[in-house]
């Protein structure tokens, strides 16, 4: 355990950490393109019965609950150090002519190098930590389509439509921890620790979603999807005394299906 003792400081102006998703994101429009070349959608000789997926995207968490309030009042981390790319994929089953049963997993996670916005150690020096945020979800929900995927020519060829909305809604947990490893002031002694912090659990979170499917080819999809989602999973470990964390907030995603 360090001994120094903290004193009161400015507060810093530290720059965002963005992440990179520049490759991920080209790969995806790389294989669009790919898929493209091969023509516009044309005849399938059974309607798809299914589809598989992986989806890239960026989570905007919604931060309302108490733990990130007194994050952010004690630390340097605003907002934005929260919003991070998302990496996902999905399994949708057929259920009628318009509606799909679907399945995903997603994974983020924020990591932002932090430091005591009123505080530093007797040298002058600011006291640093590192927060990161982490969630792994897995849910269930139902696609339903406002137009016709397709249409039947003949008795066996199907042709899939160009473009096709839909509305939908899921429910499942996530798993989620949060983390902050590094120094830390003992507002009792006003001493200096190093420790690693944690509270880790799951919640059940629900969702509304929307997008669209366009066909670029007979068996390739490209996926829009927005999707609002509702949780709170259950504060501890080190966190004694915070209410439920927030697991709410917004994603957008965008990836490539294949139907068979």
């Amino acid at each position: 355990m360090k001994t120094m003792v903290p004193t009161r400081k400015g507060i810093p102006n530290i720059p965002t950490r963005v992440h990179p998703v520049a490759t991920a994101i080209g790969a995806i429009f790389f294989l669009s393109s790919l898929a493209a070349a091969q023509g516009g959608p044309g005849f399938l000789f059974e309607q798809p019965r299914a589809s598989v997926g992986a989806r890239i995207g960026y989570a905007v968490p919604s931060l309302d609950s108490d733990l990130f309030d007194f994050t952010r009042e004690q630390f340097t981390i605003g907002n934005s150090d929260f919003r991070r790319p998302w990496f996902g994929a999905e399994v949708a089953v057929r259920v009628y002519e318009r509606l799909d049963f679907v399945t995903d997993v997603g994974w983020t996670r924020s990591q932002t190098a932090s430091e005591y916005q009123e505080w530093e150690d007797t040298g002058g020096l600011p006291i640093e930590q590192t927060t990161t945020f982490e969630r792994t979800s897995l849910r269930f929900g139902l696609r339903y389509f406002l137009t016709e995927r397709g249409r039947t020519v003949g008795q066996f060829a199907w042709v899939p439509s160009r473009v096709s909305p839909f509305i939908g809604a899921g429910a499942g947990v996530t798993w989620h921890e949060f983390r902050q490893v590094g120094d830390f002031v003992d507002f009792d002694t006003l001493d200096v620790f190093s420790d690693r912090l944690r509270s880790a659990g799951t919640g059940v979170v629900s969702d509304i979603r929307g997008g669209a499917e366009i066909s670029l080819t007979r068996r390739v999809v490209l996926v829009g999807e927005a999707r609002y989602e509702f949780g709170k999973g259950k504060t501890g470990g080190d966190y004694v005394g915070f209410e439920d964390t927030d697991l709410s907030g917004f994603l957008g995603s965008i990836g490539i299906s294949f139907r068979f």
